[in-house]
């Protein structure tokens, strides 16, 4: 080995508000290595190496191409990026992958990146991983002043030398093949032209014979010229190059960010960057540039002059309508915002290029061209934030009427969508299993059954609690402890017990189960815990963090047997005033595991005086008061409409669906739950303040509270937002005696303007930014729930240091790997969100499906085409239309009268005088239109107080019975009326 002669130093720049400009230096040193082996078998140069690497490729690769007949390939990273599934073909073979070219494309894409090493794990397939970094031979320093990018290609370079010479020395013929697009790598190569040939991948795949079902390969990828169709037109702008992306991010001139497409118009999208405080807004398909949601990219901010405003209409995605026409819309809106008022306007900007795609596959089905003998089709997205996909395949046929998997290849200048391949096929468009693989897969789920590595970690059954356990435990097996969870929950993480001391003080317990006890550091169920990183429930199921043995059996706190648990008990005054803290492991043995409804019935019946009884009530009183000091303190009582589905047994489906009902004793168990947290949090930080996991809640940008104060204003309501406490007695006093749905709307829409809570690492914040929103408590965390949450698990291995109970590990002390785990950890609980309302829609969709209902509804905004308005009844949120859609075609199919907008007011005006405002009732039918099966959704028709929407063969006898009713109907609901 012989040592690096000079060290790395990286220049780190962080700004910082206080300290300005600072540098942190990283030395990094290395070692490089002559006994790297080159993996050619039987290679004469490296006979006396002792790399663990056993050599796969062989000695006169021969490959399948009628051009490349003895070649090796070497892909770059950006051929690997996007054509992942053609290396996954096995006639593919005798491919040199260089370990600088994995490394850049696992910082792009982990799951690309572990999609290419499970296929060189495969020594048949002759894939090779040469580390070019390490080895001595092919080892190029990094200057400062160079790109990543740059320096990747002079590895590259060096190593394809370093190749050649080593097939020099048993053969004339073999030769390399470097798969790849970029011109700037082929221009660099001046030497060895007779051995090292560049090529694009597609024009490599239509080398291949069709011998070995290659044919399949042929199909996904299209030369561009191909692609072009003779009319060419450039619809979108040219990406900057590489080059010039890094080197306007370097200088300022391009920001960097997370694109988001807007969730109400396809054409609007917002730009999340570092140094602003608010989102950049991105309008129009030329300036979204061919972005796609969650893509990291690079935008430029447009003159102040150029800014806008956020226009408020409803634009879907339309196959029947060019962008132009649906473009035109959202312009026109946009110049009559600009030319009302410019003091609202937002940063705005243009998108210049892609530093890094977020999606890789997608799931959908594809619809037939209606080109007679066409090959190209348009593949539908199930998620409507992703754009509809073109698909070259001869094998239309065998896929039309399938649920696919299909991935993203690229997205040329001249085509309004983005070309793709197919993947794979998952199963019958419309079957339920396959409908509800699709929602996981969507989501990024991981719910494969788990592996037998980690069911080698679980315990043996039966599970015995030895004496030595014991005697490391404080036995709490006495106490009357009980738990209270929904209705056929199994997995029971929390419990609880109260009890009054002589003296008038309480006694007060939450015991959590002991997770952590099973799920060890760095074993097989740890890692996959950390990477599942919760438990996703479904209306049907639920996908387990960890395996059933430990979250419905050994890990639960069922009742009457004894469990490990990890206790924090209080002693609490009469006012609920905490006067001590405790923690501890321990053994509990629970004797009650109640349903909310059952704990609401034992403490309300007066007749029950036994002590389980008397814990219960002793618990509700002091929840009470927590909760009373809590919002007195600025704490947001927050709304959201959460439907309960009752499931058939047999087929599981849904047969009816309620809004759930709000017990006391939900907010019993909430409030202490909130307690332990709070204390937990506080004692983890004072111990581990560099490397606490905590859990944050961002205030909300002003700009956020928009549709909140405007929908209230209208209502003669004044929303003050300058912190959480005014802004929680805003709500409080927004009453309105003749609308009791009133306030439960208002904290609605107030739920609509909060941010995502996110769990973090204390050392990457300062204190004052640990700061918890909603909750209004300075400091946070989540202990309460480790079967479901794996941040739990990681806060009990460090409160289990704090107290002596447990060692600590390195990686639990490292604050950027607690960092890069929490990040895992908010996109996974974020996806588990998403993937529950899927659910829930999935099986909304299936209740209504051949039903009308008529349903009273409230307006929740009012937008300049549409109406979003909530079926309290059925906890659904939905659009009514006042216009038809931009590109909509079938418009003698519906009746749309006309309205008039008043922005400032918030209010539409129909042509008849009646007027529609937020929170307003109105009269909905509901019904599914199920003309698209991949798109199946339930359609809003306004009947009253008009008709609107309808088909007009029902408006007629619509319009009759409305003015029957219309007296009626407005006693009743407040509604306006002509």
């Amino acid at each position: 080995m012989k040592f690096l002669s000079e060290t790395f130093v990286n220049h780190c720049y962080k700004r910082n508000a206080k300290s300005g400009l600072r540098i942190n230096k990283r030395i990094v040193q290395g070692y490089l290595r002559r006994d790297i082996h080159c993996g050619i078998v039987k290679c004469k140069l490296c006979t006396n190496t002792s790399n663990t690497n056993e050599p796969v490729l062989d000695q006169n690769p021969k490959t399948d191409s009628t051009v490349y007949s003895n070649y090796y390939i070497v892909p770059d990273t950006e051929t690997l990026f996007n054509q992942i599934d053609i290396f996954e073909d096995e006639s593919v073979e005798n491919v040199i992958i260089c370990m600088s070219v994995l490394k850049l494309l696992q910082s792009r894409s982990s799951v690309i990146y572990k999609r290419i090493l499970d296929v060189a794990a495969n020594v048949n397939r002759k894939f090779y991983i040469y580390d070019d970094q390490h080895s001595e031979f092919t080892y190029v320093e990094r200057s400062l002043s160079k790109l990543k990018a740059d320096h990747k290609k002079l590895l590259l370079k060096s190593t394809l030398s370093f190749y050649v010479q080593h097939v020099q020395a048993t053969s004339k013929s073999t030769c390399f093949v470097v798969l790849t697009r970029d011109e700037e790598l082929e221009n660099a190569f001046t030497e060895n032209k007779d051995r090292i040939h560049f090529c694009k991948v597609e024009d490599y795949i239509q080398t291949l014979n069709a011998s070995k079902g290659v044919l399949e390969i042929k199909l996904r990828v299209k030369d561009d010229q191909a692609k072009r169709p003779e009319n060419f037109r450039e619809i979108f702008p040219p990406y900057l190059t590489n080059e010039q992306l890094f080197t306007g991010i370097r200088r300022g001139d391009v920001l960097q960010g997370t694109f988001r497409v807007s969730g109400h118009n396809f054409l609007e999208g917002y730009v999340t960057v570092d140094s602003f405080d608010k989102p950049i807004l991105i309008s129009g398909y030329k300036r979204l540039n061919r972005a796609i949601d969650g893509d990291v990219v690079g935008l430029k901010l447009l003159p102040k002059e150029e800014w806008l405003r956020p226009v408020d209409i409803v634009v879907e995605d339309d196959a029947d309508a060019t962008l132009e026409e649906l473009e035109q819309k959202t312009l026109e809106e946009t110049q009559k915002n600009k030319e009302k008022s410019d003091k609202d306007c937002v940063a705005t900007g243009q998108i210049v290029g892609i530093i890094r795609r977020k999606h890789g596959q997608c799931c959908g089905i594809i619809m037939r061209s209606q080109r007679f003998h066409s090959s190209r089709h348009l593949f539908i997205p199930a998620d409507r934030k992703y754009p509809r996909v073109r698909i070259d395949t001869n094998n239309i046929d065998n896929l039309v009427g399938k649920k696919l998997i299909i991935a993203y290849d690229d997205w040329p200048l001249h085509s309004r969508y983005p070309f793709g391949h197919f993947v794979r096929i998952i199963g019958e468009a419309g079957d339920k299993n396959v409908e509800n693989e699709v929602l996981l897969l969507e989501h990024d789920v991981p719910y494969a059954s788990f592996s037998q590595s980690v069911l080698r970690d679980l315990p043996a059954v039966p599970w015995i609690i030895t004496d030595e356990d014991r005697a490391k435990r404080v036995d709490l097996r006495d106490l009357n402890i009980c738990s209270v969870d929904p209705p056929g929950c199994t997995d029971i993480d929390d419990a609880l017990h109260c009890f009054k001391n002589p003296d008038g003080t309480f006694n007060v317990g939450v015991h959590i189960a002991d997770v952590s006890h099973f799920v060890r550091p760095n074993t097989a169920i740890d890692a996959e815990a950390k990477n599942r990183g919760t438990t996703v429930y479904l209306v049907d199921r639920r996908i387990d963090m960890v395996p059933e043995l430990l979250s419905s059996d050994l890990c639960s706190l069922r009742e009457n047997v004894e469990r490990f648990a990890f206790s924090c008990v209080w002693a609490l005054d009469k006012n609920a005033k905490i006067l001590n803290t405790t923690f501890h492991k321990s053994i509990i043995k629970s004797r009650n595991s109640f349903t909310y409804e059952e704990a609401q019935l034992r403490i309300d019946d007066k007749s029950k005086q036994d002590d389980i009884t008397k814990s219960l009530r002793y618990l509700n009183q002091l929840a009470k008061i927590l909760k009373r000091e809590r919002l007195a303190n600025g704490a947001l009582v927050l709304s959201s409409p959460e439907v309960k589905f009752h499931v058939d047994s047999e087929t599981h489906d849904p047969i009816d669906v309620n809004v759930k009902v709000i017990l006391d004793t939900m907010s019993m168990i909430e409030e202490f739950m909130l307690l332990a947290n709070i204390s937990v949090a506080k004692k983890i930080y004072e111990d581990f303040p560099e490397c606490a996991v905590l859990r944050r809640h961002p205030e909300p940008p002003v700009a956020n509270f928009e549709p909140l104060v405007k929908a209230a204003q209208s209502q003669g309501i004044t929303i003050k937002i300058g912190s959480g406490k005014e802004l929680a007695d805003s709500l409080n006093r927004g009453i309105k005696k003749d609308n009791p749905d009133f306030n439960n709307m208002l904290r609605i829409l107030a739920t609509r303007c909060m941010q995502q809570a996110v769990y973090f690492s204390s050392g990457m914040f300062n204190y004052k930014e640990y700061f918890h929103y909603g909750l209004a408590v300075e400091i946070y965390t989540h202990f309460t729930s480790p079967i479901r949450r794996y941040a739990d698990i990681m806060v009990h291995r460090l409160l289990a240091a704090t107290i002596g109970a447990d060692t600590t590990y390195p990686e639990l002390l490292d604050n950027k790997i607690s960092s890069k785990i929490c990040d895992n950890l908010n996109f996974r609980n974020r996806m588990a969100q998403y993937a529950g309302r899927a659910s829930v829609a999935l099986n909304t969709h299936r209740f209504f499906k051949n039903k009308v209902f008529e349903e009273v509804g409230n307006i929740l905004f009012v937008r300049k085409n549409a109406l979003q308005v909530l079926i309290p009844k059925f906890g659904l949120e939905g659009t009514v239309f006042l216009e038809p859609p931009p590109g909509y075609t079938n418009d003698n199919k519906r009746y749309y009268p006309k309205f008039e907008y008043n922005e400032e007011l918030q209010i539409q005006t129909s042509s008849t005088g009646i007027q529609l405002k937020a929170f307003d009732k109105v009269v909905i039918r509901l019904e599914v239109d199920s003309t698209n099966i991949q798109r199946e959704k339930i359609v809003f028709s306004m009947i009253q107080p008009l008709a609107v929407g309808l088909l007009k063969t029902e408006v007629d006898k619509v319009l009759q019975e409305t003015t029957k009713n219309t007296t009626a109907t407005a006693t009743a609901t407040g509604m306006d009326c002509d």
